[in-house]
């Protein structure tokens, strides 16, 4: 059991991660972060990214137009950036560091300690990952929220809402660390090596050989 229980976990941690990884990456270049509806005109609709800026229009399609200036941007989105990048790279560090550690991999049989470590740093690549994927997106969405109530501004003034984005990168949070916890999970499992299996059924079967001969006339 322990040995197909291993291998599953492990792989299991590894697509869930690959999974949250790819939704981190989306989320970075998505330019739906904010939305925003016009009452005057309801055939437009606003959103904002980290990137650029777009108008949705019924009958136009999407026309987007780029930042100019990263210092222009607001404090939010210009750590959002940073943080979001490093969340990508880390990923990918660790989707590379951990796939060279899984036990299915012919790679490195006989280096069981350093396969280890290998999945242990990947799981902890997974959860910084993980962590600034989800600090970003929990940013800008507090900073919505903030606006959005603010009673300084007049209630004819529209305001921002919650973009599908942010929504896609509290997904992308918890899938890299519900990777990276079942990688680790199966470092502090108990492990059973298929070379010790087959030496115990092979002693095994010795011993059932020398009762049958002991046992005969």
């Amino acid at each position: 059991m322990a040995l197909v229980y291993q291998p599953v976990m492990q792989l299991s941690g590894i697509l869930v991660s690959l999974l949250g990884w790819v939704l981190s990456c989306l989320t970075t270049y998505l330019p739906q972060w904010k939305n925003l509806n016009l009452e005057l005109n309801e055939l437009e609709i606003w959103t904002m990214g980290l990137w650029q800026a777009c108008v949705v229009q019924e009958e136009g399609g999407m026309q987007c137009k780029d930042f100019d200036s990263f210092l222009a941007l607001p404090p939010e989105l210009r750590i959002s950036r940073i943080l979001m990048f490093f969340s990508n790279g880390s990923g990918l560090l660790g989707l590379l560091l951990s796939g060279f550690g899984l036990d299915c991999l012919k790679i490195g049989e006989r280096q069981q300690e350093q396969k280890k470590r290998l999945l242990l740093f990947g799981g902890m690549l997974f959860w910084i990952s993980g962590i600034t994927a989800i600090v970003p997106v929990s940013w800008v969405a507090h900073s919505t929220v903030q606006e959005f109530w603010d009673e300084n501004i007049p209630d004819i003034v529209p305001r921002w809402d919650f973009g599908e984005a942010l929504f896609v990168g509290w997904l992308a949070g918890f899938c890299l660390i519900l990777g990276g916890s079942l990688l680790n999970c199966t470092i502090c499992s108990t492990e059973v090596h298929p070379s010790s299996v087959r030496y115990a059924v092979a002693e095994q079967q010795d011993q059932c050989q020398c009762l049958e001969t002991e046992t005969r006339p």
